[in-house]
């Protein structure tokens, strides 16, 4: 059978199958799913792990050696297997073919392996796992899913975190769940009663010039475009995360969108009030539509999807922000 991360705790609470399979290129839903198989069958017996790792073919004997013995104790075991390549040769198909003919009730095998491809799916070895256990690939998370799985995430943590707060730790960890979870479990220690805004992620950051971030926004808010390009190339110099600036930038033109269109949120005004009062002065002039498309471009450079130096891009950005001209040259920044 086929599962999901989101199906393999019901199946696993239903009964304990004889092999599990594990593919993909997400390390941590992948250690996450390879922790419960291996915690229900410590529950139903399975006291003793092997671990082979396959690296050439040679490796198999060891495996076959390793599953034809008895344990000494007469205890159950779990016999894992983590391929470094999807595809395990003719003496891996074989192994796993064997070892799933044997059906030995006192054995259960878990296979960790990489990302499948079409024709390592269509192997002997993986239909065979699918007919006589459970195949569970694992994929990426889709980026738009991020903030909400950061939400669930958080919650299990004990964390509220506010919808700034999720969308800098999206910007920061997108790609990468590992991170990601390492993040949240840093703003365990970190938060106030469980309360996280975007100052409890940025103060999570090593960074000393990490509260700029925040005062670039206010000063691109309020049209001050020498500052803000200065304060641009600092936070750049100092090391700062492309991200993070480009999170600050990204907020401010929210405000000044919101200002142009009357609907911005009580807490933003107050919290921001002065800059954000400069800068509606000017909002219903700005070229919304393509000072998105920078802030599209510089996050795809930022995911190196795209060439380009995004630090130059939030630049360019930054100085439309503020109301300067669009052909902003690159000799005049360089004298910021």
């Amino acid at each position: 059978m086929k599962l999901t991360s989101d199906s393999l705790a019901t199946q696993l609470a239903q009964r304990l199958l004889p092999v599990y399979l594990i593919s993909g290129d997400e390390p941590l839903l992948s250690g996450e799913a390879a922790d419960a198989v291996r915690a229900r069958a410590r529950a139903a017996g399975f006291t003793e792990r092997e671990v082979h790792f396959i690296e050439r073919a040679g490796d198999w004997d060891e495996v076959r050696a390793s599953a034809g013995n008895l344990s000494l104790f007469g205890a159950r075991r779990l016999v894992e297997i983590r391929l470094m390549t999807p595809r395990p040769g003719v003496a891996g198909n074989a192994a796993l073919l064997a070892l799933l003919e044997a059906r030995d009730p006192d054995l259960l095998l878990l296979v960790i392996a990489p990302r499948l491809d079409r024709d390592a799916q269509a192997a002997d070895w993986v239909r065979a796992i699918e007919a006589h256990g459970a195949w569970l690939q694992v994929w990426p998370l889709d980026p738009g899913k991020l903030s909400a799985w950061l939400l669930g995430r958080g919650r299990k943590l004990g964390l509220e975190a506010s919808e700034e707060a999720l969308e800098l730790l999206a910007a920061r960890t997108e790609g990468n769940l590992l991170a990601a979870h390492q993040e949240l479990a840093k703003l365990v220690w970190l938060a106030s009663e469980g309360k996280v805004d975007a100052a409890t992620v940025l103060a999570s950051v090593a960074d000393s010039a990490r509260f700029d971030v925040f005062q670039l926004g206010e000063t691109t808010l309020a049209g001050e475009s020498a500052r803000a390009l200065r304060m641009l190339a600092g936070l750049r110099a100092e090391g700062t995360e492309a991200a993070l600036a480009l999170w600050a930038l990204t907020r401010a033109l929210r405000d000044l969108w919101n200002a142009a269109s009357g609907g911005l949120a009580a807490p933003s005004w107050q919290r921001r009030s002065a800059a954000v009062a400069k800068g509606a002065q000017r909002a219903a002039r700005l070229p919304f539509a393509s000072l998105a498309a920078r802030v599209v471009r510089a996050d795809r450079m930022i995911k190196g999807r795209l060439a380009g130096d995004a630090w130059d891009e939030m630049a360019l950005l930054t100085a439309e922000l503020c109301g300067q001209p669009s052909a902003v040259s690159s000799r005049t920044l360089a004298r910021v």
